[in-house]
């Protein structure tokens, strides 16, 4: 019992005199940066889709507010996200033995520019490009919002891991 008590009392004594530990699950790190901001994406695309541009600037503010403890500014920021979408294409897949198309693939793609003025080794200045597929026909329907949305969520993860990833 007395042995146990001094095991306990030595562990808590290990534990509490190692400093501050923290554990980040995401493997983000945003190092000193305290601000950040992020200019509004244009919209350069051979084929606009109207309200892609906003979509695409707000995904990108929700994720790094969800994902981290950076403020948004409007500028002077520690860091900065600023780029235009490239491309958004929708192409045929699976052609069937008929000759008709199974399914259609949605593709967008976006040009990032990333600066960080604590840690300018960090820049970048990258495209990132994800797709999803749905039934041939339906992606100027209904389905495209949610493919949209699904895509941009795949985008905002590759931008954010890029910029602030401790891998």
């Amino acid at each position: 019992m007395k042995k146990s008590a001094i095991m306990l009392v030595l562990g808590a004594i290990v534990f509490f005199s190692c400093g501050k530990v923290t554990f980040n699950m995401s493997g983000a790190s945003i190092g000193n940066a305290k601000t950040c901001q992020v200019v509004y994406f244009e919209n350069r695309a051979d084929i606009i889709n109207p309200r892609l541009a906003a979509l695409m600037t707000d995904a990108l503010k929700d994720k790094i507010q969800g994902s981290s403890s950076l403020r948004l500014v409007n500028n002077n920021a520690d860091v900065s996200f600023e780029g235009e979408i490239t491309g958004y294409n929708v192409q045929a897949q699976q052609i069937t033995a008929m000759g008709t198309a199974a399914s259609d693939r949605l593709t967008i793609t976006v040009k990032v520019r990333f600066n960080n003025e604590i840690d300018p080794d960090k820049n970048y200045d990258k495209s990132f490009s994800r797709f999803q597929e749905a039934s041939a026909g339906t992606i100027r329907d209904s389905v495209e919002s949610q493919l949209v949305e699904e895509i941009l969520k795949e985008l905002m993860e590759d931008i954010y891991n890029e910029a602030f990833s401790a891998w």
